[in-house]
């Protein structure tokens, strides 16, 4: 199969880049001192500055690589209000009660970027069609029917039930045990939406350091002094926007973050009828697997958009694609001989307790761990992170903690990843073959 599943012209780099990849940009003189320096420019950092900017905060974003080479242009562009917050595989769910404030807060991100894409008249193809939820199996079925009431009480999600006989309303396949649909969900171009935070910074002229690592950040008695190899900047405040590419500069975000590759493919245009039949009502897709799929259709409505775990740990997204062909296949069959344009892969962070992080550790501003939900969440909490050291928040962001938990054992080895991944994949065959 690995040889015939690719398309002539298949290409292995994200599919968005075809609209908008990202650019070299100019070097930039380094200024000596900035009120904030913003390392990492993604979703997150540029949110941060752009919320540092509102508040008249000057501020400088540094990154390592061409702006937008990270996870903001390669995810697979869907967008939730709420719907994942609680969604744990290995740590203890959170109780309703628990969940309230996280959920109220995960609607608000989902209410922030909306409101944003509006105001900014950012072209990405905002697409509020909502989102299907695929049961896996029958336990996972009627799991959905409880937490139903819990999202549309906290986080206002217009969600309900999809039982199996009427699951080809939503999806054109028979792969699952039934459903739930959560009507306020949408779905983007996510290249062209950072390309359209990017332009906002631009025209405010907020400074921008592209391929300018930081390298060290000492603490001094004015703040801190960030290091990089085009010279050093005195800033009262530093924000850690890096998510699934922190690293070694931040030992103490590093072992409490853990990348994941995440894994996506484009197929080559599809015949009209087919395509309209996979996503009825353009909904984007995704299943309670704990060895997790996603999809949804291109803007142009022409090709799937397929991702998901392929594999647990970093490896060649030309060689994931013949798994996921297999996963896309399974959910629908009718796409056997389809053939694959695009593969790639983008870091992911989790946090060992699964939930989105924000606040200050070691003196140190911080937007981290999207868990899969990054489109929205960390706009969100780079804009409340930015707010916050303006000072202009008027209570406290439920994912704003002390709380950001580690363990002793790791420090940023995702040597156990794969062995995760064999327990997800052995409690998925139990649920489906023996839970029903």
């Amino acid at each position: 199969m690995p040889s015939q599943i690719f398309h002539p012209e298949f290409k292995a780099r994200p599919f968005w880049w075809e609209a908008y990849a990202p650019e070299t940009m100019a070097p930039i003189e380094l200024p000596r001192e900035s009120r904030v320096a913003v390392v990492g420019a993604g979703y997150a950092g540029l949110s941060a500055a752009l919320a540092l900017n509102d508040a008249g905060i000057d501020c400088i974003v540094l990154d390592a690589h061409e702006p937008g080479f990270g996870a903001s242009t390669r995810n697979g562009g869907m967008v939730s209000g709420g719907v994942n917050v609680g969604k744990r595989y290995i740590a203890k769910p959170l109780s309703p009660e628990a969940a309230a404030p996280f959920m109220s807060d995960a609607a608000e991100a989902f209410t922030h970027i909306e409101d944003l894409i509006a105001r900014e008249k950012i072209a990405c193809h905002w697409t509020k069609a909502g989102y299907f939820l695929g049961a896996w199996c029958q336990s996972h079925y009627r799991a959905m029917e409880k937490k139903i009431a819990v999202l549309n009480a906290n986080a206002q999600t217009g969600a309900y039930i999809v039982p199996r006989e009427r699951q080809r309303d939503e999806i054109g396949s028979d792969y699952y045990r039934g459903g739930m649909v959560v009507e306020r969900a949408a779905h983007i171009h996510p290249a062209l939406y950072y390309k359209g935070l990017l332009d906002i910074v631009r025209r405010r002229n907020i400074p921008l350091a592209a391929r300018t690592p930081v390298t060290k950040l000492t603490q001094s008695d004015s703040g801190w002094i960030v290091t990089t190899p085009r010279g050093d900047i005195k800033a009262a405040d530093v924000v850690i926007a890096t998510n699934g590419y922190t690293g070694d500069v931040t030992p103490q975000f590093k072992r409490r973050v853990v990348p994941i590759g995440s894994y996506i493919i484009a197929t080559e245009e599809l015949p009209p009828e087919i395509a309209r039949s996979l996503s009825p009502r353009n909904r984007s897709i995704a299943d309670t697997r704990r060895v997790l799929t996603y999809y949804r259709m291109s803007p142009d409505g022409r090709r799937l958009i397929f991702g998901g775990r392929a594999k647990f740990g970093q490896t060649d997204p030309v060689e994931t694609a013949p798994v996921l062909y297999r996963f896309m296949v399974d959910r629908y069959p009718q796409l056997e001989g389809v053939k694959i344009t695009h593969a790639w892969t983008g870091n992911v962070a989790f946090t060992l307790d699964e939930m989105p992080h924000m606040g200050k550790f070691d003196n140190l501003h911080y937007a981290l761990g999207c868990n899969g939900s990054g489109v929205a969440m960390l706009s969100y909490l780079g804009f409340q992170t930015g707010r916050k050291i303006a000072g202009h928040v008027n209570r406290i962001c439920a994912f704003d903690s002390e709380d950001f938990p580690t363990h002793p054992l790791y420090t940023g080895n995702t040597w156990f990843v794969p062995w995760i991944g064999r327990y997800f994949r052995t409690r998925d065959w139990i649920d489906r073959n023996i839970g029903g």
